[in-house]
């Protein structure tokens, strides 16, 4: 079964037409992408939050022959909706402050795949329940993006959902995991405001941090590592067009 598999919905005929895009994107295959194996590489806390992370296909791992690289699965979930003036926005997460591990952080939802999943969708959509209260069946999954690795080596699957119908979701999230629900605009990170990068060694290469400070009903976030960069791609995607300032180093660029 394909792991992103299109279904029909009701939408605004700016979403529908985002829906129709979308479905014909087809992601950078890796040499691993049909290999089901896993290899017993842990993700700090299970959750998809990590201050580095990267497209797979700029790492030096693109190279390794697969029975050399088994990581284990997880997907996030990129779910859009349309705001009051037409604009794309994208449902983000505050993690707890709480936590032992990356406390007060913003991610979006997802997390490890379970052996129960039938594909990354539904690991996505479940993880997105689990957390934030998101009823499966209002996300309508178009497609997925190309696999990112986190700094643990985590093979991250970005799905990309549309939520017809932004009023009917009532976020609930789970007060262990989630302090706030928020969203923000998709194409602010396709823009060189209020952002900054940073350039950090990782797997014997440089690469890029992108940080983005966004502010909404008087909070403060800032969005950056993984889950800036799986965003910086999806807007690139979505917009057909690409970020305003220099995604990753040119060595590392796909």
């Amino acid at each position: 079964m394909d792991s992103c598999a299109p279904n029909k919905f009701g939408a605004s005929q700016k979403l529908m037409a985002l829906a129709q895009q979308l479905r014909q994107y087809k992601p950078t295959s890796t040499p691993f992408d049909d290999d089901e194996k896993e290899q017993k590489l842990e993700e700090s806390a299970g959750k998809l939050v990590s201050q580095l992370g990267f497209a797979e296909s700029v790492t030096p791992v693109a190279q390794q022959p697969p029975e050399r690289f088994r990581p284990k699965r997880a997907a996030v979930l990129i779910c859009l909706f349309e705001g009051d003036s037409g604009e794309f926005r994208v449902i983000l997460t505050k993690r707890s402050s709480k936590l032992s591990t990356h406390s007060g952080e913003v991610s979006l939802p997802g997390g490890k795949a379970d052996e129960t999943d039938a594909n990354d969708a539904e690991t996505a959509t479940r993880e997105a329940k689990e957390e934030i209260g998101l009823d499966p069946s209002l996300v309508h999954v178009v497609t997925c993006l190309e696999p990112f690795l986190s700094k643990h080596l985590l093979r991250v699957i970005p799905v990309i959902g549309i939520l017809s119908n932004k009023k009917d979701f009532n976020p609930s999230p789970n007060a262990a995991e989630v302090e706030a629900v928020f969203d923000a605009p998709l194409e602010m990170f396709l823009k060189d405001e209020n952002r900054r990068s940073e350039e950090r060694e990782w797997m014997g290469e440089k690469y890029l941090i992108h940080f983005f400070d966004y502010e909404m009903n008087d909070k403060k976030y800032q969005i950056w590592g993984l889950t800036a960069g799986i965003l910086i791609r999806a807007a690139s995607i979505v917009y057909q067009k690409p970020p305003a300032f220099l995604e990753q180093n040119q060595n590392q660029s796909s």
